[in-house]
């Protein structure tokens, strides 16, 4: 896909550029407590000021439903925005009608003025027409710089786009450009990491990464699922026995379309998830009854990063165990530290997303150090999943 970026706009001097975010920032007693939704946002923003654009910021914060909740008012993002901005930021206490039309003709060429959230009006989520026109009459061009809601199809992400000349903002972009790195057009060969806890929630993912990756590594609790259809005993560990078909036919489907996959030969395990537990290392055929496997083995991390080693391409979704609990946090820190070396040694595009993903990333102090880490979620999963994004769709150069 080709997608109009800002350097394909012109003349934006004077003229309105409704931005969508995504501020829906953690909040505490109405403060914002972590700002990294914002500062992402700072490159676009700057950008079309330094171009001469009013700025007019869309973004939703929760789910109102379609009411105005006090609660929920994008009001007290202003306040850090300024600061992180270095320059004052309206704000508008509608994000269509005559208080939002006044509030954006009384900006300066340059000036920055926060919407109140979209989701106020039920027209939003359900992109009607009527209320993506509301919005259009705001500005003279969109931009789209929240690729964490470009799996909605809602009007300030979709409809609006269809509405006037549509642009990816700079974080936009960079996500586009990421992507499109790791599974679009990737350095061959390409590996996958796929973990977390359940085979049910990703079933769509593996089917999907299995007619595109040369290998694919599963870890997590999903990765029972598979030892358990393989007909090794799982003790006590978490395990959908009820998917063992889907999983089998997981791993035809893998060997008919050339994908190795990459399944733990060894496992930690401990008798329960608890401080101060003794973990045991297991080979397949040696988990006890009331054993819990909590991690991928040494052996089976060797195999992982001798597999990154022979690879060009890394995409990750999913920790290889439970790293919220030290000990059973050492596979997945191996091996992203692994990934990390060999991403700033420019031997491996590294390109990581998903929460838990990103925490684990961060635990593992290498978030910084990988090619492209995405904090889309829900937009991300469904990038992997081969689905059509919506907010991504709308942008494409026809």
């Amino acid at each position: 896909m080709t997608f109009r970026t800002l350097d394909d706009a012109k003349d934006l001097a004077g003229r309105t550029a409704l931005v969508r975010v995504d501020f829906n920032v953690p909040m505490e007693a109405g403060k914002v407590t972590e700002d990294t939704r914002l500062r992402v946002a700072l490159p676009t923003i700057q950008k079309l000021r330094d171009a001469g654009a009013k700025v007019a910021l869309l973004a939703h914060f929760d789910r109102p439903k379609g009411q105005r909740v006090a609660t929920m008012s994008l009001k007290p993002v202003v306040e850090p925005l300024e600061e992180l901005l270095g320059a004052p930021v309206r704000f508008a206490d509608d994000c269509v009608g005559d208080v939002a039309k006044a509030a954006v003709a009384d900006l300066d060429a340059g000036g920055v003025i926060l919407l109140e959230n979209v989701r106020f009006h039920a027209g939003e989520e359900s992109n009607d027409p009527a209320f993506a026109a509301q919005l259009a009459e705001l500005g003279d061009v969109y931009v789209n710089d929240a690729f964490s809601a470009a799996h909605r199809a809602h009007a300030s992400t979709e409809g609006l786009a269809r509405l006037l000349p549509a642009y990816a903002g700079e974080s936009m972009r960079r996500e586009l450009d990421a992507l499109d790195a790791a599974l679009g057009n990737p350095q061959k060969p390409v590996i996958g990491i796929v973990g977390g806890s359940k085979v049910s929630t990703k079933l769509d993912l593996l089917k999907n990464l299995v007619g595109k990756l040369d290998r694919l590594a599963i870890g997590g609790g999903m990765a029972n699922t598979f030892l358990f259809a393989q007909g090794h005993d799982v003790g006590a560990s978490l395990c959908e026995k009820d998917l063992a078909d889907t999983a089998r036919e997981i791993m035809a489907e893998a060997e008919a379309k050339g994908c190795e996959l990459l399944l733990p030969v060894d496992v930690v395990t401990a008798k329960g998830l608890t401080p101060g537990v003794e973990p045991d290392v297991r080979g397949l055929d040696a988990i006890q009854a009331d054993d819990r496997i909590l991690d991928a083995g040494p052996e089976t991390v060797a195999r992982l990063i001798a597999a990154m080693d022979a690879s060009k391409t890394l995409i990750w979704n999913g920790p290889l165990g439970v790293f919220e609990v030290p000990p059973f946090d050492r596979a997945t820190v191996a091996a992203a530290q692994h990934a990390a070396e060999l991403a700033k040694a420019g031997k491996l595009v590294a390109v990581a997303g998903g929460g838990d993903t990103v925490a684990a990333l961060h635990h593992a102090k290498v978030a910084d150090d990988m090619t492209f880490v995405s904090t889309a979620g829900g937009a991300f999963l469904e990038w992997m999943e081969g689905k059509p994004l919506p907010g991504v769709e709308a942008l494409q150069v026809k």
